[in-house]
């Protein structure tokens, strides 16, 4: 996060754009992890190490995935909320 932070440990408007594309990947990401985890379960043999292994990853998945939309409304809240420090803040200027 070092590469974010602009002077005196405040993050710009930009950096809150890059978290929110930081999300989009994540979510896309755990989309094709968990089709590829139900393809390669799908093959397997039921009670083998490797079927045991595949299912605690999609259970993982499944858990990520669950927390999503409180993550994203924690996201969308915070982007609002910079919206508005940042239109206060530069409201009197000229």
């Amino acid at each position: 996060m070092q590469m974010f932070k602009q002077k005196k440990g405040l993050y710009r408007f930009q950096d809150v754009i890059s978290f929110a594309m930081i999300f989009v990947v994540a979510i896309i990401t755990i989309g094709v992890g968990a089709n590829v985890l139900t393809g390669i379960l799908a093959g397997q043999t039921a009670n083998s190490y490797a079927a045991n292994a595949s299912t605690f990853g999609l259970v993982g998945l499944n858990t990520m995935a669950s927390n999503m939309p409180t993550l994203a409304t924690v996201l969308i809240a915070s982007i609002i909320i910079s919206v508005l420090i940042v239109s206060f803040a530069m409201g009197g200027r000229n």
